[in-house]
């Protein structure tokens, strides 16, 4: 593919500085890996150090830094960043056929325009959306619905009676309704408690590979309009889980959680079960949440404390080893006195 400047800018609705008429992009990158022909985009706190790279042409925000090239300003580099990585690399198109060596129950629904690679399983009931693709290896359970235009990646699995939104994607061993964690101990012996619930993803949803989501013991755990979930991330049951949520790799919700809206769980943070954490929270990597959260906070640390509070923690535990050096010091100093 070859685009002009002009064509570029307008297709991003921004403004053009410095237009080379003789350019032609062929190309989108990163600031590292971008050459002579490619077009590149930065932001804070990359932009000062974007003239560096060897990219033809970028995109910067308005108020950014002028550049000895040429430039195209819009309001958000990365959204547009992410447009142009699908003009430029779109992804292929899946033939819109259902396989003869898939397994599609005699009951079960098939919109128009769906796609069902070889070895792929729709059981009985399930009902699946138009313009869905379904990948080799894939499993749909028992009564399940899966909404229009979702993409359900190889080795996906869908459990019995669960309900899949419009536009969703499930990653590769992602798991949709397995069991929740409920067992009764009676004499030392962890007797299982049925789980009869479901698991509902709203719409524009996104599980990453190997993550789960846990059917509910009674009724549905439940994820919002929107929210998106990295690889090995872990649901419980019962959960309930607002729109427009970001869960980073190996974070573990227990059951009975109620998270609001536009929260940030970073890397490996945790919380406890039956809390309520309220809306657009941030919860750094490792941060081990331990009771009810309110809205508009920042996060960290175990148990979790305000992210300002932390950070002066650990300035004062990196001394730890230097206070350790002058109370042995004043020791000594206390026994000669005592000797004295």
């Amino acid at each position: 593919m070859e685009k002009t400047l002009q064509e570029l800018a307008a297709f991003l609705h921004g403004t053009l500085e410095n237009d080379d008429p003789a350019m032609r992009i062929t190309g989108v990158n990163g600031l590292v890996e971008a050459g002579p022909s490619d077009i590149s985009f930065a932001i804070p706190p990359y932009v000062e150090f974007c003239h560096k790279s060897r990219a033809g042409a970028m995109i910067l925000a308005p108020g950014d830094r002028t550049l000895d090239r040429p430039v195209i300003r819009v309001d958000n580099p990365k959204q547009a960043f992410a447009e142009l990585l699908e003009l430029f690399r779109p992804q292929e198109e899946v033939a819109r056929v259902i396989s003869p060596l898939a397994y599609i129950a005699a009951d079960a629904k098939i919109g128009n325009n769906v796609a069902v690679q070889p070895f792929a399983v729709v059981e009985s009931g399930a009902e699946i959306g138009d313009n869905t693709v379904i990948y080799s290896h894939a499993y749909i359970g028992r009564h399940v619905k899966v909404g229009a235009d979702c993409i359900i990646y190889p080795n996906a699995t869908i459990r019995e009676n669960c309900v899949i939104g419009d536009r969703d994607i499930l990653q590769s061993g992602c798991v949709i309704g397995g069991d929740g964690f409920g067992f009764v101990t009676n004499n030392g012996k962890h007797n299982k408690v049925q789980q009869t619930g479901n698991v509902v993803l709203g719409d524009d949803v996104e599980v990453g590979c190997n993550s789960c989501i846990d059917r509910a013991t009674v009724g549905s755990t439940v994820v919002g309009n929107g929210t998106k979930l990295d690889n090995l991330v872990h649901l419980g049951h019962n959960d309930v889980v607002g729109e427009n949520n970001l869960f980073v790799a190996m974070v573990g919700i227990p059951g009975s959680v109620t998270i609001g809206n536009n929260n940030t769980f970073g890397g490996q943070a945790a919380t406890v079960g039956h809390i309520t954490i309220g809306n657009n929270n941030v919860m750094a990597a490792r941060c081990g949440v331990i009771g009810n959260i309110g809205d508009n906070q920042v996060l960290a640390g175990f148990p979790s404390m305000s992210h300002v509070e932390w950070l002066r923690q650990q300035s004062k535990l990196r001394k730890i080893g230097e206070l350790m050096k002058t109370v042995k010091e004043l020791k000594k100093e206390i026994e000669a006195l005592k000797k004295k």
